[in-house]
């Protein structure tokens, strides 16, 4: 029987020891710098980016997991006589998915590859990979992979507070956040990826407020839906990220919690600072 090989993107950032346990296979996007090009979360890592963007004169931008990257991944992965499955970042923020379409185009007619479009990122894209890297561990075939990484997708969530919207305006990804544009500086956006875009949920006017506030939103989303996990993310910003999810961990009993960085090319769209709390309720 082949074997079913996970294929995700780097903008899940998905901690390093549950990737090598579950034998995920991270594709990276890529980061530009001028006229340097790093793969994300392999040349450059969370600290020494944020470090170098704080004396940055160049800003970064970004472009999604190249055709060619995709093809390398799927030929060595049927060529150790694999199934694959690629979970990939929302089709709304990235084209990644189309990367992944045409490298799967690429080989014989009736490749066993399947891709999924995750309609979000970060840990909330991030657990459902997971959930159904376990599901291959017991026994589960492509085919209910599939449907499992699908259904999953309507399980997952991610909030997110912004100390500006700065960095989502200038990369495109701001969606209907742009209705927060031109208010007060001090005025921090709550934002979340709904049905695959970056979205508007309010604002308050502190920091601390707007950590509390991304807890209760959760919380409200969340419902009595059980089991619960939960996923602090953040953008050179660990202390409050440590405190978003100690706090949302009280409120709502997890039976799983993954701490994450934001990866490089999701934070130069987020900006530093921000930190999301991301979620997997009921299943």
């Amino acid at each position: 029987m082949s074997k079913i090989a996970l294929v995700t993107d780097s903008t899940g950032y998905i901690p390093k020891d549950l990737v090598d346990k579950y034998n995920i296979t991270v594709a990276p996007q890529v980061l530009i710098w001028g006229k340097e090009m790093f793969e994300d979360g392999v040349d450059i890592m969370p600290n020494e980016f944020y470090t170098r963007l704080q004396k940055a004169t160049i800003m970064p931008s970004t472009s999604q997991v190249t055709v060619a990257k995709f093809h390398e991944i799927f030929q060595r992965l049927l060529d150790q006589d694999c199934q694959i499955l690629a979970i990939l970042i929302a089709a709304k923020l990235s084209g990644t998915i189309n990367s992944a379409v045409q490298a799967k185009e690429m080989q014989p007619a009736g490749a066993p590859i399947e891709i999924v479009d995750s309609n979000t990122t970060a840990m909330a894209m991030g657990y459902q990979v997971l959930v159904t890297a376990r599901a291959i561990k017991q026994g589960a075939t492509l085919a209910e992979c599939v449907k499992l990484a699908e259904e999953a997708t309507k399980h997952t969530g991610v909030l997110f507070a912004v100390d500006t919207l700065e960095f989502l305006h200038r990369g495109g990804r701001i969606g209907g956040g742009s209705r927060f544009l031109g208010t007060a500086l001090n005025i921090k956006p709550i934002l979340e990826v709904r049905n695959g875009a970056v979205e508007a949920v309010e604002r308050v006017r502190t920091r601390s407020k707007s950590l509390s506030r991304i807890i209760e939103l959760v919380v409200e989303q969340i419902g009595a839906r059980t089991p619960v996990r939960l996923a602090a993310l953040h953008a050179n910003a660990a202390e409050d990220a440590h405190f978003v999810l100690e706090e949302a961990s009280q409120k709502l009993s997890p039976i799983e919690t993954v701490f994450s960085e934001v990866s490089p090319v999701v934070g130069t769209h987020a900006g530093p600072g921000t930190v999301g709390l991301a979620y997997m309720a009921g299943m």
